[in-house]
């Protein structure tokens, strides 16, 4: 699999734990979170098909929640990120970073605009503790109030073509005005406690390159969904087929295609780097390096051969020179094919170039081929 486990001692658990464990799932250590992988004696294809063709379920509690309120909070949101939120209407999300001042990346993260002095920031669960320390780092001189809310918040995508309905029908949450990439709070039986700490938010959003909503609530309001779900049919879905499919569509994942030393730019993220904002920290090392061509270039690769290309493996030229190395890999399960996303000198990075992969003692050849490997499925 190219989730690589690192098995921790103590890993920490999300809210919906014993349902995974309940319904037989294999579970491995993911981001600090004893997580499902699959719930299928089958392997993953099942959860991946059944997103790519009806819908299907995922436990994302173990994402981080950060809230940035006050007289400040978005000229603060503006400095830390990469993209621009000035001026956004209510309710609209924003994908981007958070970079070092060298250009390299903290996280990637997603900005909701829940009200003209309130921001919502999700980041990655393995980053939640370097993120919250470097958001408070850069806190200083901004009126604010910064708070890591990560611990209060359950999150569940519902993701495929029949997500709307299911959202609609089964949770009784109005969802089909929404358009992609925004949120609106909705209300619930929640006690005022909960509710205060907890806002519970929807938004049309998701990792798998299909239509879906994201929903955050409390711990108990999330449980009742999931059962709600799981009761109605709908397949609970892993972390194996949520990088199956976040990775046929050319999406990043943090420690592989984005990480300290491989910039937005590097990744071809540079659409959501907004060099024309005033400032942002790392914003003038990323303009050096628009300016100047990044010396590496993230790319896909499909191999002509059915052997799979992993992390790390080797990239070479036709002279058999290494020029980078393999960020994710897999036979897609949605088009059959032998394809990878690698970190390679950017002198080979135009379509189409000749490359080889060396996978264990073999070298396999193969070409230079756009990144998104499926087509998205979103609603506009």
């Amino acid at each position: 699999m190219a989730i690589r486990q690192e098995l921790e001692k103590k890993d920490k658990v999300t809210c919906l734990h014993d349902k995974h464990v309940s319904l037989g799932a294999t579970m491995v250590s993911f981001g600090g979170f004893d997580m499902p992988l699959l719930y299928q004696n089958a392997g993953i294809a099942p959860e991946h098909h059944a997103v790519r063709e009806k819908v299907g379920l995922f436990d994302v509690s173990h994402m981080g929640e950060v809230t940035v309120r006050g007289k400040d909070a978005e000229r603060y949101v503006q400095h830390i990120f990469t993209n621009d939120v000035a001026g956004a209407p209510v309710g609209k999300i924003f994908y981007g970073m958070m970079c070092y001042e060298n250009g390299g990346t903290v996280d990637d993260l997603l900005v909701y605009k829940m009200g003209e002095n309130d921001f919502f920031l999700v980041i990655n669960a393995a980053n939640i503790d370097k993120d919250w320390a470097w958001m408070q780092q850069h806190a200083e001189g901004f009126d604010i109030d910064l708070q890591n809310r990560s611990d209060y918040y359950g999150q569940i995508a519902v993701q495929g073509p029949e997500a709307e309905h299911v959202v609609e029908t089964v949770l009784g949450i109005p969802c089909a005005e929404m358009v992609f990439y925004t949120c609106k709070t909705f209300e619930s039986n929640l006690t005022p406690h909960s509710t205060l700490l907890t806002p519970q938010i929807i938004s049309r959003t998701g990792y798998t390159g299909e239509d879906g909503f994201e929903i955050y609530a409390s711990h108990d309001y999330i449980r009742e969904c999931w059962d709600k779900l799981i009761a109605a049919g709908v397949q609970p879905c892993g972390l194996g087929c949520r990088d199956t499919l976040r990775f046929e569509v050319g999406l990043p994942l943090y420690g592989d295609e984005l990480s300290e030393t491989i910039t937005p730019i590097m990744a071809g993220l540079g659409m959501f780097v907004k060099l024309d904002k005033a400032e942002f920290i790392g914003k003038e090392a990323l303009a050096r390096q628009k300016a100047e061509g990044p010396a590496k270039k993230l790319v896909g690769i499909e191999l002509a051969d059915k052997a799979i290309p992993r992390h790390g493996y080797e990239v070479l030229n036709m002279e058999g020179e290494i020029i980078g190395e393999v960020t994710t890999g897999y036979r897609t399960l949605s088009t059959d094919k032998s394809v990878c996303m690698a970190l390679i000198d950017a002198a080979y990075a135009k379509l189409d170039t000749e490359v080889q992969i060396q996978i264990r003692k073999k070298v396999f050849p193969g070409k230079v081929v756009k990144k998104q490997f499926y087509n998205k499925s979103y609603k506009k």
